[in-house]
């Protein structure tokens, strides 16, 4: 079992009230009472952070307070403190102390944190936070060491490699935090229980080998059982791992992706 040394790398304050929610549980039901997403239930209680995505605030310089745990994300957050006065929560870039100031503007410079439209970021440039429409507020690249690249700008859209591999056509209209997720080391942290699963509101995941065959594709059998299946799939029989295409054939942001991502055994940075 490892663990991140939390004393090291936060600032040890506690949360700010103003900028707290009370977050209702769900266990992974929908309004019928009915399980949606299996393996969730239980955990720790926990309260939300307002975390700010849309960074509407723009040319006012902002300077980090603290750097705080989040319990509903892997990255870490960090309050800071406009020079209006304002307190608001975002996701903490690698590389940035307390003390730390960033700008939202479209001439910011190329610095850590500092936020600007797509079409102003060079090629080269790693980014996080990134919008997929203009003025909706980030919705890629927000978990713990993650970074996209910018390798283009073509016809007034950037395109992006994000960390899935997928490369990405995003409106240069769009805006985008320069920089890397900070708590690169959260991947290598190992539970090493499954109480300590249960804490985070993960619950047991059973394989599908070894359940009835109405519960399963894989299901039945006396003793242990290959899949029996040239393809693997899901509980509800669609295509799943080893390589298979899993992505929605009509989706509408088909026409946004330039490359593909990798998958399976295949897949390379």
């Amino acid at each position: 079992m490892t663990t991140l040394p939390y004393r090291e790398l936060l600032s040890g304050d506690k949360p700010t009230k103003a900028l707290l929610k009370k977050k209702k549980r769900q266990g992974g039901r929908n309004a019928f009472g009915r399980i949606t997403t299996r393996h969730q239930g239980g955990g720790h209680k926990r309260r939300l952070r307002d975390v700010d995505f849309s960074f509407e605030k723009k040319n006012i310089p902002a300077k980090i307070e603290t750097v705080e745990y989040d319990p509903f994300r892997s990255a870490f957050i960090a309050r800071v403190v406009y020079q209006d006065g304002e307190r608001r929560y975002v996701v903490m870039p690698k590389g940035i102390e307390v003390g730390t100031t960033f700008l939202v503007s479209e001439e910011a410079p190329l610095t850590p944190g500092n936020r600007l439209p797509l079409g102003k970021i060079p090629v080269g440039t790693f980014v996080y936070n990134i919008e997929l429409q203009p003025a909706a507020g980030a919705r890629l690249v927000r978990s713990a060491g993650n970074y996209a690249e910018v390798i283009a700008h073509d016809a007034g859209f950037a395109l992006v490699k994000l960390p899935s591999t997928e490369v990405r056509k995003v409106s240069d209209l769009c805006w985008a935090s320069v920089g890397t997720v900070g708590n690169e080391e959260h991947n290598l942290v190992n539970l090493g229980k499954a109480g300590r699963s249960r804490w985070l509101g993960i619950r047991p995941t059973v394989r599908g080998s070894v359940m009835n065959p109405v519960d399963h594709p894989y299901g039945g059998g006396e003793g242990k059982q290959g899949r029996g299946l040239r393809r693997a799939k899901t509980l509800w029989g669609k295509p799943s791992g080893k390589g298979q295409k899993t992505r929605t054939p009509q989706k509408y942001s088909n026409v946004f992706i330039v490359s593909r991502r990798k998958v399976g055994k295949r897949k390379k940075a």
